[in-house]
């Protein structure tokens, strides 16, 4: 006869435990310490085993038999609803663990090593930057608990500090670390995938950048003047001469720089594109990397940190002496440097555009052609840096128009 919930209140402790049949198998153990106690018994694979539902009265008579017959439909499936529990105990107890914290760093690492396609050391360090800033607020979460709400509150709390284009990364960002969950078995789904939209769009900004041959004469002219520290003149005095990213120049390191074959080459991880990059230093730029090598070297870092050795100088250091100089971020930064070759170079209708977009370190998207070019214009781009160094030279010079030298003046 079915239990009632008047009999197993009414159910009193004997000397040894009492079993009250429900049916089905299931059944309440009132043991002697006046434990009540919900039993399945069942067989399968031709065994009998005994399934622990639940203590009365934390589970209920209704309860307890809405389990009951979750077992029995595992059970008519073939499968034991002892194991079943037990894996979903180890199941959660791993999700616990399986912080957006946990799952972040594990991410981050994978990208630092992720081959030909992983972050290059200042991209980590961005990114991470920018996770953490998520972290602050979602890390401690499980990761299958956090809903959309929860990662929107994160990010807006980003955006409310007029940081836009932080905001609108850190979302990315997020969201791959949400899809690396879902590839690795630990999310069923990214929450981020219906936040599109939700942020405000930051206002596109062009890196400021002088391309007026009259100006970048002044602005040379200026650099020379440059009466702050000895290092920050030189790093200013080297950047119109190569052109490379910001990051690229500072993280330099000596072991890269051949100044008697007058080649600095780029490591892969070091470049936004992962692939190394050649450039060919004119004898201007040889002699002024040798001012520096005479300071910093012979290994390390071209530019360190004041404070130490062990880091390139602050991502901040090249636009801090530019505005030092006068200009604004409007008018020049450290970026500049290379929309100002481009523009200049381009200008003169002297070399190949494709000469020009392997010396900027664009990428290529056709492996084919990307690899022939390499090949291709490499003496192009030897001649080229000589010309352009000398047309530097030209324009500090100071005449109001500068006509484009020739080619043959390497």
């Amino acid at each position: 006869m079915a239990l009632t919930d008047v009999a197993i209140r009414n159910a009193k402790p004997g000397a040894k435990a009492i079993k009250l049949a429900d049916g089905n198998g299931m059944f309440l153990l009132v043991t002697p310490a006046g434990g009540k106690l919900w039993r399945l018994k069942f067989r399968i694979d031709g065994r009998e085993k005994l399934l622990a539902i639940g203590a009365y009265p934390e589970i209920g008579l209704g309860e307890a038999r809405r389990r009951r017959e979750e077992a029995r439909e595992l059970i008519a499936l073939g499968k034991d609803p002892s194991r079943e529990k037990q894996r979903e105990k180890v199941r959660a107890r791993v999700l616990a663990a399986d912080t957006f914290k946990a799952i972040c760093d594990e991410y981050c690492e994978k990208r630092r090593r992720d081959g030909a396609k992983g972050w290059a050391a200042a991209t980590a360090i961005r990114s991470e930057y920018l996770l953490s800033l998520v972290c602050g607020s979602i890390g401690k979460l499980p990761i299958g608990e956090i809903e959309p709400a929860d990662v929107l509150t994160a990010i807006r709390r980003i955006e409310s500090k007029g940081k836009l284009e932080s905001a609108r990364r850190s979302l990315q960002l997020a969201g791959a670390v949400f899809r690396y969950a879902v590839a690795t078995a630990r999310l069923s789904s990214d929450p981020t995938r219906d936040l599109r939209g939700a942020l405000t769009a930051p206002t596109v900004t062009h890196y400021g950048a002088i391309t007026e041959a009259k100006k970048v004469g002044q602005l040379l002219r200026a650099i020379d003047d440059y009466e702050g520290s000895g290092i920050t003149k030189l790093a200013l005095q080297i950047a119109p001469h190569v052109f490379v990213r910001p990051g690229e120049l500072r993280h330099a390191e000596w072991s890269e720089v051949d100044l008697d074959g007058g080649l600095w080459i780029i490591p892969a991880g070091k470049m936004k594109m992962r692939k190394a990059h050649h450039i060919p230093l004119s004898r201007q730029a040889v002699d002024l990397f040798r001012e520096v090598n005479a300071i910093t070297g012979p290994a390390g870092f071209v530019f360190p940190s004041i404070r130490t050795r062990a880091r390139p100088m602050s991502e901040n250091t090249v636009n801090a002496g530019l505005r030092r100089l006068g200009y604004s971020t409007d008018e020049m930064t450290a970026h500049g440097f290379r929309a100002m070759a481009s523009m200049l170079l381009n200008e003169s209708g002297k070399w190949n555009p494709d000469a020009i977009e392997r010396a900027l370190a664009h990428g290529d998207t056709d492996k084919v052609r990307a690899a022939y070019h390499r090949g291709a214009h490499w003496n192009e781009r030897v001649e080229m840096a000589q010309w352009w160094s000398n047309y530097l030279d030209q324009l500090r010079k100071g005449a109001d128009i500068v006509a484009f030298p020739g080619r043959e003046a390497v």
